[in-house]
């Protein structure tokens, strides 16, 4: 099958649709270096609305808030949802089923919904809306998509070598240190990464649960946007998709250097 060529009007609508889909991500990095502030037009390239992105305290501050965010909660979520995952994989119980369905929830649940019940629960038990909360919710949301990452490469990994060093005497937290740990780590990192870039790009929900000075990098950028549109939002919009990018490629490389390695 991989020696099959595609044809090439298959070739050609798949990149018409690619182009479809990435055009208006291109328009906005090359207006992010327009040396023009009003004009639909490009004018010339400058860097000047990227340096302007250093002098916006607002900025700046709310880059320091979604980090402190993202890093948090990508760190209890990947621990929490790897013990999950490792619960759900390697032990029968009761309820299991169910268990594993309700993972799933989070998942596929708007995130508006998701977002007016946790802002009902924080109302309702009195906490103050702040950087906590932020937090609270991110870890909510993140732990089902590492489960679900780490869960898959549960399926995928080879329990021989468990096995055969159970039976060459060492103990289960002996055999998980040396032997699932280092097979699980490709999985493991891969959740980390798409628990870190859906925190760190997530809108609905954070503006739901922030308070008076937790503001998290997109709602800076959409309250810039509703104020004065000007190209250092595309400049800052930039930045956010180069770096989200960058960890969906390092989480999908990890993925198949985890899947190869395994078999």
């Amino acid at each position: 099958m991989r020696g099959l060529r595609a044809p090439g009007w298959v070739l050609a609508f798949a990149s018409l649709v690619y182009f479809f889909l990435h055009a208006p991500l291109l328009v906005l990095v090359a207006f992010s270096f327009n040396d023009s502030k009003f004009s639909a037009g490009f004018e010339g390239f400058t860097f000047h609305w990227y340096e302007r992105l250093l002098e916006r305290s607002d900025v700046l501050e709310a880059l320091k808030m979604s980090l402190i965010v993202g890093l948090g909660s990508t760190l209890v979520s990947t621990v929490l949802g790897t013990l999950f995952a490792l619960g759900l994989s390697r032990r029968k119980f009761r309820g299991r089923t169910a268990l594993e369905s309700l993972v799933y929830i989070p998942v596929v649940t708007p995130e508006i919904v998701v977002g007016i019940s946790l802002l009902l629960l924080f109302v309702t038990l009195g906490v103050e809306l702040g950087l906590p909360t932020i937090l609270v919710a991110h870890i909510a949301f993140n732990i089902s998509f590492v489960v679900v990452v780490v869960r898959a490469r549960l399926e995928g990994m080879d329990r021989s070598l468990e096995e055969a060093s159970l039976i060459l005497g060492a103990d289960e937290w002996t055999t998980f240190w040396r032997v699932t740990v280092p097979q699980l780590w490709p999985g493991i990192l891969s959740g980390a990464l798409l628990a870190f870039i859906m925190s760190f790009d997530d809108f609905v929900i954070t503006s739901m649960v922030s308070g008076p000075g937790s503001s998290t990098l997109p709602i800076v950028v959409y309250g810039m946007v509703r104020k004065n549109i000007e190209p250092s939002i595309n400049a800052i919009s930039t930045i956010i998709l180069v770096l989200t990018s960058i960890f969906v490629f390092a989480a999908d490389r990890l993925s198949n250097t985890g899947g190869s390695s395994s078999r």
